[in-house]
């Protein structure tokens, strides 16, 4: 079989030559590519053999895998399928699988540090520092004894749970489907809102999550509140984060994800508000977590050879 990485996923150079002989040795090929494809058109030329395809959070459309007739699988280096025709893919026969879990920690550890940026100031008094100022007037919040609001609880929002507690916070949750965890109170969504200090978005973008977070939801939250994203920009409508956030219905934003990944323009309204602090998409952006996707990633393939799939989206 031909298996072919659209972009790279960090792997090792001495791990992806490990890689191309374990499978050459199986009579499979292994193709890589160390630059992200430009259009539409330079996909279609990587893919069009291949019979396995590997990439991150690169699009795939549906006129990209119609010109891919060899294509059985799509694993991919990623959480999050959304960028991916799953619907399509499985009336094609094409299975999916994602690498879940593999930036469970490094995200639930970003959201705490976003969190104690937000309530701390620390950003803001790096700056004051640097330009010869003092904290005169400045006083932070701590996070200890805080309301800790958890909007889906999977394994990143289980983690930030166990952090969250670790820290001295109540922590409430909110999740579609029933669970029971120790220390962990789960409520409505709307009480959650109401009553937490620190909401923080842990659920994939579907039909039924995309603006979860709008005017609607914005006007139940405290003054003193924070909202932290480290999920998808879409499950948060950001024109109304923003006026929520002008009117200081809220006291402050911590973003990781948009409508659109970074760059962002230099004219995106948020930058213009000093009680948002905004990242580029970094959440999963650590070397264990790359590490391990990059394994889990090729597990997938080696239990769709055998005959036992994991990680299957569709």
């Amino acid at each position: 079989m031909k298996i072919v990485i659209l972009e790279p996923i960090g792997i090792l150079a001495q791990e992806l030559k490990n890689l191309e002989k374990e499978f050459s040795d199986n009579n499979h090929e292994l193709i890589t590519y160390n630059n992200r494809p430009e259009s539409e058109s330079d996909i279609i030329k990587r893919a069009t053999k291949a019979d396995i395809l590997v990439l991150s959070n690169l699009p795939l459309s549906e006129t990209i895998i119609e010109q891919c007739p060899n294509l059985k699988l799509i694993s991919v280096a990623f959480a999050g399928t959304d960028h991916i025709p799953v619907e399509f893919c499985k009336k094609k026969n094409i299975l999916v699988c994602n690498a879940a879990g593999y930036s469970t920690h490094a995200v639930a550890e970003l959201t705490i540090g976003m969190t104690i940026n937000l309530l701390r100031k620390i950003v803001w008094s790096d700056y004051q520092t640097r330009e010869g100022k003092t904290r005169v007037g400045f006083l932070g919040t701590e996070l200890y004894g805080k309301t800790f609001g958890i909007i889906g609880y999977g394994q990143i929002g289980a983690e930030v749970a166990r952090l969250a507690n670790a820290f001295g916070c109540n922590v409430l949750a909110y999740n579609r489907t029933k669970k029971q965890a120790e220390n962990i109170t789960f409520v409505d969504l709307n009480k959650l809102l109401r009553e937490s200090d620190i909401i923080s978005l842990h659920v994939p973008l579907t039909s039924e999550t995309k603006n979860l977070i709008g005017e609607k939801e914005l006007n139940i939250l405290k003054p003193t509140s924070i909202l932290i994203n480290t999920a998808r920009g879409q499950v948060v409508d950001y024109n109304a984060l923003y006026n929520a956030l002008k009117e200081n219905k809220l006291a402050g934003a911590a973003l990781d994800v948009y409508e659109k990944e970074p760059p962002l323009n230099t004219k995106y309204p948020l930058f213009e508000l000093p009680n948002v602090l905004l990242l580029p998409h970094i959440g999963y952006a650590t070397n264990e977590a790359i590490d391990y996707r990059g394994k889990i990633v090729f597990e997938n393939i080696r239990k769709w050879m055998n005959g036992e799939p994991q990680n299957t989206v569709n």
